[in-house]
């Protein structure tokens, strides 16, 4: 099991910017518990992923992991929980394994051109991914594909896999009326917080990654994650200790930063869950992503002697899955000849308590969360305890951690510049902004 140590948080530590334990005593748990267990919000259906049937997943799966290429179309969630599954389990899958993974998660006309100009349509799936099957970006590149496959005479029911709403929406019509293969995001599991439904395990196992292995991971950590006593609970823990830092100490900022390369997109997967989640009614806390030990050499320095507005949370790393040893070569150098003898392992691995305890030093609070080792089981641990954490972060807040109206006025303004009907109001606003006069130099 992964494992959070947060006394880096506490004053005996850390001094005067640290927590005392009665901090924790003005949290009302009682009312947290409630909203977890009589499910509050519907979107809480996340909780319960861990108990999905994933044959038919599987089943797909394996149709996919047939061809050449996979191209996936998704913003968001949609994309950042597929990257990230794919970039912690199988780095440099695209070097060394079929089928190649192309993830178009943006609308730059130049990414998709090379996308198409490398992926053979004949020998490509597309998984396209929207749960509500309107996304300005899924769609549009969507459309693109499936014309590309019509010009080449290639059947999109045989390229082409929707994962959308089960019941309702654009795509979900298309399926109906077109045939096409598809798997189904719950009602109740909003975009950020589907990583572990078919929006993230189609494509692991794609790429032969055991999906029930991630689901286990995900119950395990689950199990913990719902002890009704804040202080045996990590995810309560994790979310209070922030929260309370920011009301009692002002640290605005969470670092997150993995020791780890392979955790890396998983960092830029946290960032849209918690910065979109908790941004709200001049509410939050501002996500950071950053990964050790190249950021010791650049962002630890603010870190140390900056604004002291932040908090660190460090994802360190037990077992790396590979080592290897430092030749003793240089022996006459000493300046060199210290690292003979030692392995990159244990290198990085001291690199990060190093940080930890210079932090610590300086007043300066982190958590540690100490991961034994990157496989499916414990990623699934990872994903399941920060989403529990982010949700219990927002209740605290007193938002509600699954909308997002900020990101719905910016949809809404394109939409009306596209020329969605019922949108013409937001083209006339959207205009007027424009004839403002610019002050450019």
């Amino acid at each position: 099991m992964i494992k959070i140590d947060f006394s880096n948080l506490m004053q005996n530590s850390i001094g005067k910017n640290g927590l005392v334990s009665d901090d924790f005593d003005s949290i009302d748990i009682k009312k947290i518990n409630e909203s977890l267990t009589q499910r509050k919000y519907p979107e809480l259906e996340f909780l319960d992923l861990h108990k999905a049937d994933t044959s038919q997943i599987k089943e797909i799966g394996k149709y996919a992991a047939g061809f050449e290429n996979f191209i996936l179309l998704g913003i968001g969630g949609s994309a950042l929980g597929p990257r990230s599954i794919m970039d912690s389990l199988r780095p440099f899958h695209n070097f060394k394994n079929k089928p190649r993974v192309f993830i178009y998660d943006n609308v730059d006309p130049m990414t998709l051109k090379n996308i198409l100009d490398i992926a053979d349509l004949k020998n490509t799936v597309v998984n396209v991914i929207t749960k509500s099957g309107s996304t300005a970006e899924t769609i549009a590149s969507f459309m693109i594909i499936r014309q590309k496959l019509k010009e080449q005479s290639l059947k999109a029911e045989d390229h082409m896999i929707v994962t959308t709403d089960p019941e309702k929406g654009n795509l979900r019509k298309i399926v109906n009326d077109y045939g096409l293969r598809s798997l189904s995001v719950p009602q109740g599991v909003g975009g950020r917080y589907s990583v572990l439904s078919a929006v993230g395990l189609l494509l692991a196992e794609a790429i032969g990654i055991d999906s029930d292995e991630m689901l286990k991971g995900a119950k395990d950590i689950h199990d913990k994650c719902m002890n009704q006593d804040l202080r045996r609970n990590p995810a309560y823990m994790f979310a209070s200790g922030l929260y309370l830092m920011q009301q009692l100490k002002n640290k605005n900022i969470t670092v997150i930063m993995p020791y780890a390369d392979r955790l890396k997109s998983f960092s830029e997967w946290f960032c849209q869950l918690w910065a979109e989640s908790l941004g709200k009614e001049g509410r939050g806390l501002t996500p950071y992503p950053s990964v050790g030990t190249t950021d010791q050499h650049s962002q630890l320095q603010l870190w140390m002697e900056g604004p002291e507005d932040k908090v660190v949370v460090f994802l360190s790393v037990e077992d790396y899955g590979a080592d290897m040893e430092i030749p003793a070569v240089f022996q006459d150098m000493e300046g060199l000849s210290y690292l003979s003898g030692h392995t990159l392992g244990e290198l990085i691995k001291i690199e990060q308590e190093a940080s930890e305890i210079a932090l610590t030093k300086n007043g300066r609070p982190s958590i540690t969360i100490k991961v034994p080792k990157i496989d499916a089981y414990h990623l699934g641990q990872l994903f399941h305890f920060f989403e529990i954490s982010t949700a219990v972060t927002g209740l605290l807040y007193g938002i509600n951690p699954f909308n997002q109206p900020g990101v719905e006025e910016g949809k809404n303004l394109t939409y009306g510049m596209m020329g969605k009907k019922g949108y013409e109001d937001r083209k006339r606003e959207f205009e007027s902004y424009r004839q403002r006069n610019p002050l450019s130099l």
